[in-house]
């Protein structure tokens, strides 16, 4: 239980927000510094996020899960592969450091460009509706929550080896597709951090409601596809050819 180690929790709710924090700054500061090169380019703010959270979560994963983002909590939360007192805790973190990631960009970066940008606060293509811009949210997290369960929460995956690889990649070819539309946030905590330091709140729901959503369809996917199988498997040899019914099975009748 959650209270008989409080320390534990606290250290996994602290790498929570120092990953979130290290996540968030790389990229709203990548986000900004290419403004001020001149140079704008969607590949580069898609590898600064994509390999940001592949780096966090290597470094911080075998200590909190590497989350880093309320729509992987509220994925594991509704999975019920994390208790409900921790992803509260963990959410907070992340809201925390989704505010002090965008504020260090205000604080640090020079001149108008940090300003002009919004602090890293999301915006919606003109030509999309909000229906449009919920799903361009829904459907990257959906891919990203989905990769996360099957690298880190199946035991079958491969998170050992490629240790967030894969997590950060899926960031990164999300941003360069919903990148110029929405943002390409996938995460509340990232838009809530510079909605609150920017002090802009239009369409704001957009990117909470939408990240959510398809989080917690993907994880609920993964999860009844391929953890929580509906029937156990027979006992014996599958090569005698004979499915004997265990009492697990019968217990389901």
């Amino acid at each position: 239980m959650l209270w008989d180690e409080p320390f534990d929790a606290l250290l996994r709710t602290i790498a929570e927000f120092i990953g979130a924090f290290f996540f968030f700054f790389i990229g709203i500061g990548a986000g900004v510094s290419i403004s001020i090169a001149g140079e704008p380019s969607l590949l580069v703010v898609a590898l600064a996020n994509g390999l940001a959270l592949a780096i966090a979560v290597t470094a911080l994963g075998h200590i909190s899960g590497g989350h880093f983002n309320p729509a992987v909590t509220i994925g594991f939360l509704v999975t019920r592969r994390i208790a409900p007192l921790l992803a509260v805790m963990y959410i907070v973190a992340q809201l925390l450091a989704g505010i002090a990631a965008a504020a260090m960009v205000r604080w640090l970066w020079p001149g108008t460009f940090a300003k002009a940008a919004g602090y890293g606060a999301p915006a919606l293509d003109p030509g999309l509706s909000s229906g449009e811009g919920l799903v361009l949210e829904a459907l990257p997290t959906a891919f990203l929550v989905f990769v996360v369960f099957a690298t880190a929460a199946d035991i079958r995956g491969a998170f050992k080896i490629i240790a967030g690889f894969a997590i950060g990649l899926t960031v990164s070819v999300d941003v360069m597709v919903g990148g110029p539309l929405t943002g390409a946030m996938m995460n509340p905590a990232r838009a809530f951090g510079s909605h609150v330091v920017d002090n802009t709140w239009s369409n704001a729901w957009i990117w909470y409601v939408g990240p959510i959503l398809g989080g917690a369809i993907a994880a609920l996917l993964y999860e009844l596809l391929y953890l929580r199988p509906l029937r156990p498997a027979p006992p014996g040899v599958p090569e005698a050819g004979v499915e004997e019914e265990s009492v697990a099975v019968a217990a389901l009748e």
